[in-house]
């Protein structure tokens, strides 16, 4: 249905593993420190927390649903896993599992849940059974000379493939059946529980049951026992030109196998006849996870290194979806004038373009050499401008989805920043090196002056959006006002007591926001050059402690200040950000601080601590000085003296938390924010909220019925919108007969055209009366729009959450007639060609017909 979706919720740590229930209603999040969540797919909330005290290697459900085993350390533990009922304690440990020498890696169920395998570092692999079987406890296999990377069952059957590090493959057959597994005498059972029970007594709590496996376990005790035999050891790699294998996957219905390389290949093997289909290259750097989807089409690959998601159909050898973010941290972002789509640009110089409605990017830019500093859309929405550290201002076409322009300064310049003006025409970009401001022609490509007069790095450039008036914010503490249409002359100087870091216009053009390195917001009349006002934001940015910090947080935050800075869609309130992991949304009028909003609280990111953590202080300094990371499977690793492998320079780091650009949406719905932990999107919660409008005794639900009821539509829905329940403003609307919208929209009040039109505009998300709510549409327009443009300031944002909405829409009919066009031109000419005599005028499709829809919808 091609739509992602983030989960309202959040782990403390970066989640290094997730297990899902059988029918997908559960999941378990377990993050790098071992701590769990039990999250329910459904309401998308927490249900349960647990801490498993160290860190966890996997976790699988039974395909059942009854069970789940997690393995940490070198053990085994399977729990009850928590039932449609409400229990008090959604983990109860059932039984703990003792084998490996060294940690596990890796765990596969038999189809009917009566046992599980483990791999694990000391290339053993073990099978358990979930209950006590009198001829399967459990069974030690060995064979491999690497780390088990994966163990599958065969289909209904206890065969076992098992996968190693080294790329090899051991195919285990197994004497007996699953049917064949005995049940553990009555008697021993019964003498074993209550043998427990006395034990529990003295417990504190009660410990599940406890199995110890034995590698080599005497004749006596494998007598009349399941045995397994090697029966084939395959290897993956006979040329030597791969890497080690880190990643597998086996579907049981089809015998596909799917297995992984750091070289960024993967192959696709036949089981039990090891059978190569195809091997290819989806990335350079390691795979680090596979799943195939539940018919065998789909395989989807995890590629930690870059942060790439790819989905590959294997039968057709082609992409189903491709997914990357930034490699490096996002500096920039910038909405569409529609609101539709988001640009964005990173240190690793690419820029990339969002769809917001379904939250995937759909194309990438990587013409930048070097790092973009800032990206902006053109009012017209197809085009895209970046600047870069490479020395070039770029500007991309949606349309074709190609680099037209390329703009270049005399001297080669590092761009900080980026402004074009609201007809389009106009780029300007400032330098770090040569404190000059760029001007060029967007039509023509050419340069048309270079303004200096600032005497520091230009950090910031903004266009006045009502007129051709540039702000440019420099770190020689003042913000000059240059008229374009006049000369390039400076218009004025704001002289500021720091450094100015952001400059922003409000959306009508009448006032200017400047934030300086200080931490304070000051608010200017630029067109009398007189200050109206100022915020002090060193306090509210709340700053957190760096593991190496020798101050505290709090006197830390005294030299912070906001980085960035973005009017909302009306012009009343601010949001700013910084380097902390607080944004913080001003009240301009009257100039307090509204809501701090906490972007994150993943503590595997640096500065988010307030305090410093007196266990991690040892008497050689701090625990974040040793390199814990350099044992790692991507690192260093020297088992013995003499031997060395992987990377000698790998360093061991964590990114430092803070928000580098901040944009509110033209629609007024949304604010988008680039940060350490990606793109971050807020919208308005749309749930059910009794917010009334002008409220008198009489409107009541009943008494809106009653008038519906009467015909008078025009009052019913004042009343509707003045109680404010969507439910119910919906229900009037819709009662609403089609012949009778014309009427309705010239009675009514200018004020309630304002509200219809934000009513429509979010309809058109959810609802499927799409002619009955266009026609509203375009009435209110047709007769409002006179009155309406004298107010378009104020009801931009209105304009565009709607304009978005209804070219939405138009796309996806018109998708859908110029298909239904073409496969009905191609039933004719099939028909035709086998020599069907038809009639000449049944033959002839009129496609101003077919097309009437997205006709209408243009």
């Amino acid at each position: 249905s091609n739509k992602c979706e983030t989960f309202p919720l959040a782990a403390r740590l970066n989640i290094v593993c997730v297990g899902l229930s059988p029918d997908g209603s559960l999941a378990i999040l377990i993050d790098e420190d071992g701590a769990a969540l039990l999250v329910s797919l459904i309401g998308k909330c927490v249900i349960h927390r647990f801490y498993f005290h160290k860190p966890v290697h996997s976790v699988s459900f039974s395909p059942d649903g009854k069970k789940f085993v997690i393995t940490k350390d070198n053990v085994a533990l399977m729990y009850h896993a928590p039932g449609k009922k409400r229990e008090f304690n959604a983990f109860v440990l059932d039984k703990t599992y003792y084998g490996p020498y060294d940690e596990t890696t890796c765990i596969d169920w038999t189809d009917d849940s009566k046992c599980f395998a483990v791999g694990s570092k000391d290339t053993s692999t073990w099978v358990f059974g979930a209950e006590r079987w009198a001829n399967l406890i459990y069974y030690s296999l060995g064979g491999h000379k690497d780390i088990i990377v994966a163990c599958f069952f065969e289909e209904n059957s206890l065969d076992l493939y098992t996968v190693s590090q080294d790329a090899a493959l051991c195919v285990w057959q197994c004497d007996t059946e699953l049917d064949g597994l005995k049940p553990m005498p009555p008697k021993d059972a019964a003498r074993k529980k209550d043998a427990e029970e006395d034990d529990e007594e003295f417990l504190e709590e009660p410990k599940g049951e406890e199995i110890h496996g034995k590698a080599n376990p005497n004749e006596q005790e494998t007598r009349e026992k399941v045995k397994y035999s090697r029966v084939a050891k395959y290897f993956f790699n006979k040329e030597g030109d791969f890497n080690n294998l880190t990643a597998a996957a086996y579907h049981k219905k089809t015998h596909l196998l799917v297995t992984g390389f750091a070289s960024g290949v993967f192959h696709l093997h036949e089981l039990p006849d090891f059978n190569l289909i195809h091997s290819l290259s989806i990335s350079d750097q390691r795979i680090a996870s596979i799943s195939i989807n539940c018919t065998g089409d789909w395989i989807a690959f995890g590629c930690s290194g870059l942060g790439q998601l790819l989905v590959w159909e294997w039968q057709s050898e082609s992409y189903v979806l491709k997914q990357q973010g930034h490699f490096n941290s996002m500096v920039s972002l910038a909405y569409s004038p529609d609101g539709q789509y988001i640009v964005t640009g990173g240190e690793d110089g690419k820029v990339k373009v969002w769809n917001t409605s379904s939250s995937f990017c759909f194309v990438t830019f990587t013409e930048h050499t070097s790092g973009v500093t800032a990206v902006t859309f053109t009012s017209n929405g197809y085009v895209i401008v970046s600047a870069s550290l490479d020395g070039t201002v770029r500007a991309f076409d949606l349309h074709r989805y190609r680099n037209f322009r390329t703009f270049t300064s005399p001297r080669p310049s590092q761009f900080s920043c980026l402004a074009v003006d609201s007809s389009g025409e106009i780029v300007s970009a400032g330098s770090q090196d040569s404190f000059e401001i760029f001007i060029w022609s967007m039509q023509s490509g050419r340069l048309l002056d270079v303004i200096s007069g600032h005497e520091g790095p230009i950090s910031s450039l903004c266009f006045n959006p009502m007129n051709c008036v540039l702000a440019s914010a420099s770190w020689d503490k003042t913000v000059k006002l240059w008229d374009m249409l006049d000369s390039w002359r400076t218009k004025e100087t704001l002289i500021l007591n720091s450094d100015v870091l952001v400059v922003a216009f409000r959306p009508d053009g009448k006032e200017l926001a400047v934030a300086t390195l200080n931490g304070q917001i000051t608010f200017w009349d630029h067109e009398n050059a007189v200050q109206t006002g100022s915020i002090e934001g060193r306090h509210d940015l709340q700053m957190g402690r760096k593991e190496l910090d020798k101050i505290t947080a709090k006197q830390a935050a005294k030299g912070k200040s906001f980085t960035t800075l973005c009017y909302s869609a009306d012009g009343q309130s601010i949001l700013a950000g910084g380097l902390s992991k607080f944004v913080c949304i001003y009240n301009i009028k009257e100039q307090i601080l509204m809501k701090k909003f906490e972007i994150s609280c993943n503590f595997s990111l640096d500065a988010m601590e307030e305090y410093l953590d007196r266990r991690k202080m040892t008497e050689f300094g701090s625990m974040a000085l040793i390199d814990e990371g350099g044992g790692g499977e991507d690192g260093v690793a020297i088992p013995l003296p003499g031997v060395k492998r992987g990377d000698m320079s790998y360093r061991h780091f964590k990114p430092e938390i803070r928000v580098t650009c901040l944009q509110f949406s033209p629609t007024g719905r949304s604010w988008g924010a680039t940060t350490t932990e990606g793109l971050l999107i807020y919208s308005l919660d749309s749930g059910l909220l009794f917010d009334p409008f002008d409220l008198d005794i009489d409107v009541t639900p009943s008494n809106i019925r009653k008038t519906l009821h009467q015909k008078e539509y025009t009052t019913a829905i004042i009343m509707a919108f003045k109680l404010n329940e969507k439910k119910l403003i919906q229900e009037v609307m819709e009662a609403v007969p089609s012949n009778e919208v014309d009427v309705v929209c010239s009675s009514l009040p200018d004020l309630y055209v304002e509200k219809v039109l934000e009513f429509l505009a979010s309809a058109f998300e959810i609802s499927c009366h799409l002619e009955f709510y266009l026609t509203w549409a375009h009435k209110l327009l047709m007769l409002h729009g006179q009155k309406l443009k004298t107010r378009s300031v104020k009801l931009l944002p209105v304009i565009q959450f709607l304009q978005r909405s209804i070219q939405r829409h138009f796309e996806d009919v018109s998708k859908l007639c110029e298909w239904n066009i073409y496969n009905i031109k191609y039933a004719l000419a099939i028909s035709q060609q086998r020599g069907m005599k038809r009639p000449a005028e049944e033959t002839s499709v009129d496609e101003d017909d077919l097309d009437s829809d997205s006709d209408y919808l243009m």
